[in-house]
């Protein structure tokens, strides 16, 4: 990836937390967090289905949430454990608004805050 005058973003994800980084200024200068977000649990219930179905609603709100913070993304680099962040970029590729980004994904696991920023920021050099 290329380019410092794009907005890039940075998130690293699983199931349940997200961690979303981006530039200081928007499209310039260095890596930075811009928020952390926590999906709710889901509620167990004597139905399976609508487990299912709230499920799929809490991740749909989660996905929501952290693209709050990705305003205009044109590139972003999701990474992160378990399949959440695939299921991340599909949706990205599916909502119109960032239907024109450049997503691409690593598999990494929970690492330090300085240590995050430093991975993404290799990522867009």
């Amino acid at each position: 990836m290329s380019g410092k005058n794009k907005k890039q973003f940075g998130v690293w994800m699983d199931t349940r937390h997200a961690i979303i980084m981006g530039r200081e200024n928007i499209d310039s200068g260095d890596f930075t967090i811009l928020g952390r977000i926590n999906s709710e649990a889901v509620e167990k219930n004597s139905s399976e289905k609508n487990e299912n179905n709230s499920e799929k609603a809490l991740l749909l709100k989660f996905f929501k949430e952290i693209t709050v913070l990705m305003q205009n993304a044109e590139e972003a680099h999701v990474t992160g454990t378990g399949i959440a962040q695939e299921q991340f970029i599909h949706y990205l590729e599916d909502t119109p608004q960032f239907k024109n980004a450049v997503a691409n994904e690593t598999t990494t696991t929970k690492m330090a805050d300085d240590k995050l920023i430093e991975y993404i920021s290799q990522r867009f050099n």
